[in-house]
């Protein structure tokens, strides 16, 4: 019923087990190692504020980004995300989550700064409040 299927007539079948078949063997070397080539680690890069480290890794790489340190409610929630591993469901969403208010808490920031922007938000928000209003009455 099942005949067995005659392989050597497939193109390319078995072409891991002899190398003389496989169309890249030419190409296929080992990188040759480059000679006096000598690598030290660089000196470590001082922090003036706050670096969140994962707790898979125990050494922080020598360089590492500063622009943006942990505040406010945002930093609290990162904190809180850098206690979890990064296989952790938990510590992705809370990055997402602290992202999301770092926006939020920067545009409040713009609100109660700059005047300019102040009005802009006052005025949209007073625009919302009355189209709900008027949708409200309407019902």
């Amino acid at each position: 019923m099942n005949q067995p299927i005659d392989r050597s007539t497939i193109p390319g079948w078995g072409a891991d087990l002899d190398r003389a078949n496989r169309p890249a063997v030419p190409m296929e070397r080992t990188p040759p190692r480059l000679e006096g080539v000598h690598w030290t680690t660089p000196p470590a890069q001082e922090s003036a504020v706050e670096i969140l480290q994962s707790t898979e890794h125990f050494v922080r790489p020598p360089v590492f980004g500063t622009t943006v340190p942990p505040r406010g409610i945002s930093g609290w929630i990162r904190r809180r995300a850098f206690r979890h591993s990064e296989n952790d469901l938990r510590h992705w969403l809370m990055l997402l989550a602290a992202d999301r208010v770092d926006a939020a808490e920067g545009m409040v920031a713009d609100v109660a700064i700059k005047p300019g922007v102040r009005a802009v938000a006052l005025g949209s928000g007073a625009a919302l409040l009355a189209v709900w209003l008027i949708r409200r009455n309407s019902r």
